[in-house]
């Protein structure tokens, strides 16, 4: 029987969530925010993502007749290094891409504009943000050359990692203070997203000491910002999240740009003022 990885995936981002409730880490937020986050991540979890992978199928069957499992007789650690590279590592540059080119940060702004981290805000961006992924098309040419089995083990991972980066719980934190645990520590921050250093991505003052807008892209791996040199380690923690520089907008226009239009002034004075402030 196949492993269902979307409601393991599901079940996973439901028990950070109740965590949270239960830790009472989801005071102040307005009703507005919590439903933006739930129909954004909806959409792009059970309708966007799907899509992908099943026309990624589709393109190769048109391209290539005959290749679906053409690869499946590949031992799993390969599969697994595909797939890193293939999905992860193009999401890490995919995502710096879309902190350097104003356009593509528009599609990339509603996932910034949370004033709180929260496993809710995992899959908060514009819908096309993920449309247009590379890994997501990667990923499901990958799935249909033979790679079912072995995805859907490593997406569960990747995505356990993910939602625990953008928890407020924060799990990390107690275990620096461990000293027997440093050198494991030492090694976990550089190796996976951890809520400390995918917090520092997030944080709202780019002069706080902390903040690190422009790097700490890493999804799965944190890795890949240690190897590009865009990793920022400190172990703490922003005070304040969200865009600096920026005024809002809609949660229309942040799921549905370029459909929904941004305010025209702030296009070009948003894209200097983000550029400027962060830089």
């Amino acid at each position: 029987m196949a492993l269902n990885y979307r409601a393991v995936i599901v079940g996973v981002g439901l028990s950070f969530a109740i965590a949270e409730v239960l830790a009472d880490r989801v005071r102040g937020r307005t009703g507005s925010q919590l439903a933006f986050d739930v129909v954004s991540g909806g959409a792009v979890g059970f309708v966007v993502g799907p899509l992908v992978t099943v026309a990624a199928s589709l393109l190769l069957d048109a391209v290539t007749p005959g290749s679906r499992d053409a690869l499946a007789h590949l031992p799993a650690w390969a599969m697994v290094a595909m797939l890193l590279l293939g999905d992860d590592l193009t999401q890490y540059w995919w995502h710096r891409a879309c902190h350097s080119v104003p356009w593509l940060y528009t599609l990339h702004r509603a996932h910034h504009s949370a004033p709180y981290m929260s496993v809710s805000i995992v899959y908060r961006n514009n819908l096309l943000y993920y449309a247009l992924m590379p890994g997501l098309w990667i990923a499901g040419a990958l799935v249909h050359l033979g790679f079912g089995s072995v995805y859907a083990v490593y997406i569960i991972v990747k995505l356990t990692v993910i939602i625990g980066a953008h928890s407020s719980l924060r799990w990390d934190a107690p275990l620096y203070r461990v000293r027997a645990l440093r050198p494991v520590m030492w090694v976990v921050e550089r190796v996976l997203s951890t809520p400390s250093t995918h917090a520092m991505h997030h944080g709202l003052h780019a002069d706080d000491g902390v903040t690190h807008y422009k790097g700490n892209y890493g999804n799965l791996l944190f890795f890949w910002d240690v190897l590009f040199g865009t990793a920022r380690i400190t172990r703490r923690y922003p005070e304040a999240f969200g865009i600096e520089g920026l005024r809002p907008q809609s949660h229309a226009t942040e799921l549905a740009w370029p459909f929904v239009p941004l305010q025209p002034e702030e296009e070009a004075a948003g894209e200097l003022g983000q550029t400027s402030s962060v830089g």
